[in-house]
C-alpha cells in the first residue's frame, strides 16, 4: 500500500505543475494548440507502455464503442477548457475551480447511471462548490477572477466528471481501461489537432518545445503511468485524499513563483471549492456489525458490500479505488474497473469466505439394476 500511495502522490504532484508550467513558459502558443500537442505526444508515448492487442480489441466490443466516443470527446473538452482556464485565471484558481466541480458532476452521473445516492459528504461538498463558484463569479473591485476563465474551469470539471462516469461504464462492459486511457488521449488529440493548423503560432519557440515536452512526457505519460500503478494498491478514499495534492501544488507554485493574488471574495470562493473537495475526499466511516436479518439471510454476518456470500460461496463484487485525476483521469481510471483506474470501475466477482473447500463427502454407490431396453431414436 505504501508504494501505491507514493505513486499516487507523485502523479498528483506532476499534474499540479501543469498550470504553473504553462504560465512560467509564457509562450504565444494558443492553449488549445498546446493541449493538442500534449495529447498527441503524451498519448502516443503512454500507449507504447500500456496498450496491448487484447486491450485494443476490448474497446471495439458492442456496447463499448459508444462509450469510447464519449470518452474521447470529454477528454478533448477537458484539455482545451482547462488550459484556457489556466491562461485566463491563473494556475491556482483554475485548478481549484476545475477539481472542485468534479465531485458534483461525477456524483450526479453516479445517480443517473447507477442509482447511487450521494451521502452527507457529497451534499456538503456540492454546496461548498456551488457557493464557491458563485463567489468567484461575483463582480467586485480589485483583484478578482475573470468570468470566462472560471466558466472554462467549470466546463473542464464537468468534462472530467463525465470522464470518470464513462470509464466506469467502459469497465463494467469488459473494456480494458488501461488501454482506454491512452487511446482516449491520443484520439482526443486528433480531434483537436485541426486547431494546430488554425493557430500554429509560437510552436517553434524553444520555450514552447520544452513546455510541450514536459506536459506530454512528464505530466501525461509518466503521470498516468504512476497513477495506474498506484490506484490499484489503495482504497478509493485514500486515492481521493492524495489527489488533493494537485490543487495544493498548483496553489503553492502559483503563489511563490507567479505571485498570484486574489481579492477577498475570490479567495473565499476558492477556499470553499477546496474545502468541498476535502470533505468529499475524506474517508467514510465503515459500517460495523451486521445489517440485521438481511445479512443473516445472505449468510454473511458482516457489511453488505464486502462479506456477503451467496450459496456458491462467491462474494458480491467489491468496488475498487476510483481514479480521480490526471488531466484525463484514469479514472478513472482513472483506472481500471475492479481496480477503478486509469480510471476506474469496480465490481468483479471475487472469492468469498464460503468458497474454501469443506469436508469431502464420498459419493453413494448405486447397485446396478437390470439393463434397460434401448430407446429408439426419432429417426428410427
Amino acid at each position: 500500500m505504501a508504494s501505491g500511495m507514493v505513486s499516487l502522490l507523485a502523479a498528483a504532484v506532476l499534474w499540479g505543475t501543469v498550470g504553473p508550467a504553462q504560465l512560467l513558459a509564457d509562450t504565444d502558443v494558443a492553449p488549445v494548440s498546446l493541449g493538442a500537442c500534449r495529447m498527441l505526444l503524451g498519448g502516443l508515448v503512454l500507449g507504447l507502455f500500456t496498450v496491448r492487442a487484447p486491450g485494443l480489441q476490448s474497446l471495439w466490443r458492442p456496447g463499448v464503442r459508444g462509450w469510447m466516443v464519449v470518452s474521447v470527446l470529454v477528454t478533448a473538452g477537458f484539455q482545451a477548457c482547462f488550459l484556457e482556464s489556466v491562461d485566463r485565471t491563473g494556475a491556482a484558481l483554475a485548478t481549484a475551480v476545475t477539481f472542485g466541480t468534479v465531485p458534483i458532476v461525477s456524483g450526479v452521473w453516479a445517480r443517473l447511471l447507477d442509482g447511487e445516492r450521494g451521502g452527507a459528504a457529497w451534499w456538503v461538498g456540492t454546496v461548498c462548490a456551488v457557493g464557491g463558484a458563485a463567489l468567484l463569479l461575483m463582480p467586485g473591485e480589485g483583484a478578482r477572477a475573470e468570468v470566462p476563465g472560471v466558466l472554462f474551469g467549470i466546463v473542464a470539471g464537468c468534462s472530467f466528471g463525465t470522464y470518470i462516469a464513462t470509464t466506469k461504464q467502459l469497465a463494467r462492459r469488459g473494456a480494458d481501461t488501461a488501454a482506454a486511457a491512452p487511446v482516449s488521449v491520443l484520439c482526443a488529440g486528433a480531434v483537436v489537432s485541426p486547431w494546430l493548423l488554425a493557430a500554429p503560432g509560437g510552436l517553434g519557440e524553444p520555450r514552447a518545445l520544452v513546455l510541450v515536452g514536459w506536459l506530454a512526457l512528464g505530466t501525461t505519460a509518466l503521470g498516468y503511468l504512476l497513477f495506474t500503478r498506484g490506484v490499484a494498491r489503495v482504497t478509493a478514499a485514500t486515492a481521493g485524499t492524495l489527489s488533493l495534492a494537485e490543487p495544493l501544488v498548483a496553489a503553492v507554485l502559483g503563489f511563490v513563483l507567479l505571485g498570484e493574488r486574489l481579492g477577498v471574495a475570490a479567495s473565499c470562493g476558492a477556499a470553499l471549492l477546496l474545502g468541498g473537495l476535502v470533505v468529499v475526499s475524506l474517508p467514510a466511516r465503515e459500517r460495523a456489525g451486521t445489517d440485521g436479518p438481511a445479512a443473516a439471510r445472505d449468510g454473511a454476518g458482516g457489511t453488505d458490500r464486502t462479506d456477503r456470500t451467496d450459496r456458491t460461496g462467491r462474494a458480491d463484487g467489491v468496488d475498487g479505488p476510483v481514479g480521480i485525476d490526471g488531466p484525463v483521469g484514469i479514472d478513472g481510471s482513472g483506472g481500471a474497473d475492479g481496480v477503478r483506474g486509469a480510471g476506474v470501475g469496480g465490481g468483479g466477482v471475487v472469492s468469498g469466505p464460503g468458497s474454501s473447500p469443506g469436508r469431502a463427502v464420498p459419493a453413494r454407490r448405486r447397485t446396478p439394476g437390470p439393463p434397460r431396453p434401448p430407446t429408439p431414436s426419432p429417426r428410427e
